[in-house]
């Protein structure tokens, strides 16, 4: 995985040290860290791909990896990310355009905050 700069490889460092046995921190950064590796390779073989489709496209195996994570723990994942990866500034705006339901994700972008992707629906009839 590719960080912004060395502040950046030590905060990511610091955050696998402070989660490490941790049973919902753990997850996030194996998922994280799984999740960038996949991306950057698909970036590299793939250098025209839009970064969403490389970004869905690669989900799912770091998330197996991590052994499945909650929608609260892929927005945290989405948030360490923007803040250590070389990618993580577009991974951050492309998240929050995909997960906004009105014009929040564009908010957002516009701040630099990442918006929670946990919802729950609950059915009232």
């Amino acid at each position: 995985m590719k960080f912004k700069n060395d502040e950046a490889k030590e905060k990511w460092n610091r955050f696998v040290d402070n989660n490490k046995n941790d049973p919902y921190g753990e997850p996030v950064m194996v998922f994280s860290e799984a999740w960038a590796e996949r991306m950057e390779s698909k970036i590299l073989e793939y250098p025209t791909l839009e970064f969403g489709i490389i970004a869905d496209q690669t989900d799912g195996a770091a998330n197996k990896k991590a052994g499945g994570i909650t929608g609260f723990q892929y927005g945290c994942a989405v948030s360490l990310l923007s803040d250590v990866w070389v990618y993580g500034e577009t991974l951050r705006r492309w998240h929050n355009l995909k997960t906004q339901i009105g014009t929040e994700g564009i908010e957002a972008n516009n701040k630099g905050g990442v918006l929670n992707p946990a919802l729950i629906t609950i059915n009232t009839s």
